[in-house]
């Protein structure tokens, strides 16, 4: 039998600050429900709206993330005793950005690359940012318009789009920085398949092959974006895409090897970065049934749920080491949740 104030739930279990999530406790009585607060560790949060046995509130600002315990307070007083119900609170690695997308590790190092991709058209000193693996973040290049999306090949060489001028540029370790293709309309997504073949996705409605010598073709169409096109492979080399419309019941298109669609996953709201795990779990930063963050949809895309709460998130990335780094549109933060993503 749950004791009043005892927290039983937590839904989801991690996020970052400003996510909304759910907290479930034992019942309080009409009085001590006017008068409650949740707090997480020592940080209080904003309560959104509450019922004698259910909250929904907002994760508070963390210094430096990690576990926080999560009670409830009467009066400003703890009143939840015995087993606590934990939370997962994202570590913020670097802030003052501008990410579209994914980021993207690089598989060499594990250096986490990211951008600051300015409005349309917008010439900013430095657009591209790499973060070590001890943290330190260094100014990486300046070269491209707009970067959007970034992507590794199988030889490990990174690859950047670039919105403004429809262009895929290779980015050397030198910092060199070359256009390999062009006339890709508004090239945003941009992914690999296990063969090294290079998709991109003009969110005007096409995605391009691009061969190794950077000659594109149309390959697919699909319905033109409000923002980008995010691409991603599948454990099966099926191509998945998001491309968010003016609906809040967007879907997760999936491609065949020949370029044949059919609906994977229906019931987002501005779906946008994603990424597979080793099992086969799709993740993609979205709203869903009115929560934003990081959705976890099952291989066979029959069921959703939110397991990073989060606003604003516009991707997220695994590193070798199963830390998950979720992007939102000005900042990128680290949650170690031991999910390995799925191998290039």
């Amino acid at each position: 039998m749950n004791r009043s104030g005892h927290v039983t739930r937590v839904d989801p279990a991690a996020g970052i600050s400003g996510g909304e999530v759910a907290i479930e406790y034992g019942e309080l009585s009409r009085d001590l429900a006017r008068r409650f607060g949740v707090r997480f560790g020592e940080e209080p949060a904003h309560i959104v709206a509450a019922t004698q046995g259910r909250a929904l509130t907002l994760v508070p600002e963390f210094a430096g993330g990690g576990q926080a315990e999560v009670s409830i307070s009467v009066d400003g007083e703890p009143i939840s005793l015995g087993k606590s119900v934990s939370f997962l609170a994202g570590k913020k690695l670097a802030g003052d950005l501008h990410p579209v997308t994914n980021p993207t590790f690089d598989p060499a190092d594990g250096a986490l690359f990211v951008t600051r991709s300015g409005s349309r058209g917008e010439h900013v000193p430095v657009t591209l940012f790499r973060i070590a693996l001890d943290g330190t973040v260094t100014e990486f290049s300046g070269d491209i318009t707009n970067p959007t999306s970034i992507a590794f090949d199988c030889s490990g060489r990174m690859f950047v789009t670039s919105r403004f001028d429809g262009a895929v540029y290779r980015v050397t370790h030198e910092k060199d920085v070359v256009v390999f293709a062009g006339d890709l309309g508004i090239a945003t997504g941009l992914a690999f398949n296990r063969e090294g073949d290079m998709f991109v996705g003009d969110r005007s409605g096409t995605i391009f092959r691009v061969n190794e010598i950077g000659e594109a073709q149309p390959w697919a169409e699909m319905e033109p974006s409000v923002s980008a096109y995010h691409l991603a492979f599948g454990p099966n080399d099926a191509l998945f895409v998001t491309g968010p419309t003016v609906s809040s019941f967007d879907a997760i298109m999936r491609f065949d090897e020949v370029g044949q669609v059919s609906e994977f996953y229906r019931g987002l709201g501005r779906p946008q970065g994603l990424a597979f795990d080793r099992e086969g779990n799709l993740y993609v930063a979205a709203s869903l049934r009115g929560r934003r963050g990081i959705v976890r949809i099952s291989p066979d895309g029959l069921s959703a749920e939110i397991v990073v709460a989060g606003m604003n998130l516009v991707g997220l990335a695994f590193s070798a080491t199963g830390e998950m780094v979720v992007a939102t549109n000005d900042a990128v933060y680290s949650l170690p949740l031991g999910i390995e993503g799925l191998l290039p």
